[in-house]
């Protein structure tokens, strides 16, 4: 991976700075909506006070029996068929044990007051109501009160239909002499549905249920339970206290709903210019506020509230929560408070608000830290991209002038970049140009070792020489003069290395200080390759030239003293029997002179090597022949330097032999100027 991506990798850590204003966002966020609960629950005191201040008529406190209004007229025939959407708020009046065994609902419309009572009751002693064993039979005995005045009726049937409850005694002034009603049973207990007038509609009713199987005493009687309903003067009166756009609900304190003003969002809609948008109510829903807690149930508008925030209020302690509105995006601010006068918890209020300034204020925070960490991340960005690529360049100019400094001959050719920088690059570019300059420095010893050792090799060779000469002059042993013969061969082959090393030294002179001129190099090939089949016999030698001319500007008997040095050094390693190949060709990047043989391989190791100086692969030295110090090769290379080229060797395929090519392109042409100087 590059360095660019490296860093703008890196660069990816700026994502932290958005996740960091996202949670400063969410904490805000947090601290409005604790301070508009603080606010609504503030004005939900306020409005309990005024409410005192004015002694609405407030529910009383304990147990009581909630009448439902209705829309329409219900038909009294003990089936219950009509009460279905009310049921669901049946009261458990039962024992404690199982309050489900009586359950009782009131309901009014604009002329009748409706009750229905359900009893389950497996085994059952039925009686009529003016029987004799009545106080043996299942039975209801109801209480009502009005005004002061009491009337109690006794509620039984000897078979499922229509009966007539007889009056059990009471002051019953504006209440009816006898109830009439609808007596139903079917496997699982009995229905009792009745009406009156709702003008003689009681203030508080009293219910006791006997059941036979279990004796005289009732399984439960319940006291002046007073009758509540939906008090359309106390929603007035709610309605000018409460807060604008807000919903208030009043409720008694077993939950049932007495009161309400306002609607849930109504006037609460700002100017069509900042109403929340799509985006906004969405990223305000999922990304600020996911976590709701408040209770869904309150959205709706039902008899009988049923929630943690209502039920934490009727204990005494205020409570506040927030919920997801009808809207997407929208949210509900919920603030329940208790209700008390005189010491007493009467109810509780309900304020409600939906909020759409949250959404707005989070939204344009949310956009502003968009644009922000936007922008720093594309500021950042792209201050390390050209960073990296100022570095990147830096570096490459660095890899770059360290592999021109260093030719393939060890020698230096220039210095290294970036050295007068005062980073680390320069100090890295320092200590490259340091490790150069000891290279260079010990290549050049090494290239001027052969001339120095040949110059200070002469005089005590010469010295060895003469002495062996006079030595053979005197008189001394056979077996002496065995090791003389030795010692002069040693000699002659000491002579010439140090001869070999002198001419390679005049070598690279001569072959720097050649000068060029225009020659066709097919010609020389030629000339070379049948001067050559003479000294290959019995080997046979091909040569493949072009039919056309090639024109060259260089030095022609470099060249030819190059293909010299490759035709001996094929030839030494190809047997009698074997080929030579001579092959000349040009093309765009210059002309190619190939010498192939068939003979052994070149090793892989020695492949990048053989053309440098006093490197051989020949055996000669081995067996008593003259020292071969492989210069042939190191001056072939250098011919092909100087015209502009190099060499190459590499084995045939199938492992026929070994191929050297020459690359020339020719010497550079020098003006006629600087030839005259």
């Amino acid at each position: 991976m590059s360095l660019r991506r490296k860093l703008l990798l890196v660069a990816l850590a700026m994502l932290a700075l958005p996740w960091a204003g996202w949670q400063f966002v969410r904490q805000m966020e947090v601290l409005l909506r604790e301070g508009q609960e603080q606010t609504l629950i503030a004005s939900g005191k306020a409005l309990a006070r005024s409410l005192a201040a004015i002694n609405a008529e407030l529910p009383p406190p304990g147990g009581a029996l909630y009448v439902h209004a209705l829309d329409i007229q219900l038909q009294v025939d003990g089936y219950a068929d009509d009460w279905l959407e009310l049921r669901g708020y049946s009261q458990h009046l039962g024992p404690p044990q199982n309050a489900q065994k009586l359950k009782m609902t009131l309901a009014a419309d604009a002329a009748w007051l409706y009750l229905l009572i359900e009893v389950r009751d497996a085994s059952r002693h039925r009686a009529d109501a003016a029987a004799a064993l009545e106080q043996k039979t299942d039975r209801i005995e109801l209480g009502l009160e009005r005004a002061g005045a009491e009337r109690r009726y006794l509620l039984a049937s000897a078979a499922p239909g229509s009966f007539e409850a007889q009056g059990l005694g009471g002051t019953g002034a504006g209440l009816p002499l006898a109830l009439s009603g609808e007596w139903q049973e079917d496997a699982a207990g009995y229905r009792v549905e009745l009406r009156l007038p709702l003008a003689q509609q009681p203030q508080r009713l009293s219910l006791q249920w006997f059941d036979s199987a279990v004796g005289a005493a009732p399984v439960v009687s319940l006291e002046k339970l007073p009758l509540l309903s939906y008090s359309a003067a106390l929603a007035a009166e709610l309605a000018q206290f409460a807060p604008e756009a807000t919903r208030a609900r009043l409720v008694s304190g077993e939950g049932w709903l007495m009161a309400e003003s306002g609607e849930l969002g109504a006037g609460a809609a700002p100017a069509a210019e900042q109403e929340p948008s799509a985006l906004a109510r969405w990223s305000y829903r999922w990304l600020i506020a996911p976590a709701l807690q408040g209770t869904p149930g309150l959205a709706g508008r039902q008899p009988r509230l049923d929630a943690a925030e209502l039920w934490q209020a009727l204990s005494g302690v205020p409570a506040a929560s927030w919920r997801a509105g009808e809207r997407q995006g929208d949210v509900v601010l919920v603030a329940a408070l208790p209700l008390r006068l005189n010491g007493e918890t009467r109810g509780a209020l309900v304020l409600e608000q939906v909020n759409t300034a949250l959404p707005l204020l989070t939204d344009a925070a949310l956009q502003r830290l968009a644009l922000v960490s936007v922008a720093a991340l594309l500021l950042a960005g792209g201050v390390l991209f050209v960073f990296a690529t100022w570095l990147s360049v830096r570096i490459r100019r660095l890899r770059d002038g360290a592999e021109r400094a260093l030719a393939a001959d060890g020698r230096i050719q220039g210095r290294v970049p970036l050295t007068d920088m005062r980073d680390e690059l320069g100090d890295l570019a320092r200590s490259f140009q340091q490790l150069l300059d000891a290279v260079g420095a010990y290549t050049d010893y090494l290239r001027t070792l052969a001339s120095k050792l040949s110059h200070e090799l002469h005089t005590p060779l010469a010295i060895v020489k003469s002495s062996l000469d006079n030595l053979e002059h005197q008189p001394i042993s056979a077996e002496a003069r065995a090791y003389v013969v030795r010692a002069r061969d040693g000699t002659d082959r000491l002579t010439h290395i140090v001869r070999a090393m002198s001419e390679s030294s005049r070598m690279e002179r001569a072959i720097a200080s050649a000068e060029g001129e225009d020659f066709d190099l097919a010609d020389v090939v030629r000339g070379c390759a049948e001067a050559y089949r003479a000294l290959a016999a019995p080997r046979r030698i091909d040569c493949e030239l072009p039919a056309q001319a090639v024109p060259m500007h260089g030095a022609p008997e470099l060249i030819a003293q190059a293909l010299d040095k490759l035709f001996d050094n094929a030839r030494s390693f190809t047997p009698e029997s074997g080929w030579i190949r001579i092959a000349l060709d040009s093309g765009p990047d210059g002309i190619s002179l190939r010498v192939a043989n068939q003979g052994p391989e070149l090793p892989l190791a020695m492949q990048g090597r053989l053309f440098d100086s006093l490197v051989s692969l020949r055996e000669g030295a081995s067996r008593g022949e003259a020292p071969h110090l492989g210069l042939g090769l190191y001056v072939v290379r250098l011919v092909c330097e100087r015209h502009g080229g190099g060499a190459a060797a590499h084995n045939l395929a199938g492992g026929e032999g070994v191929e050297f090519v020459l690359r020339l392109r020719g010497m550079a042409r020098e003006s006629v100027l600087r030839r005259g100087g």
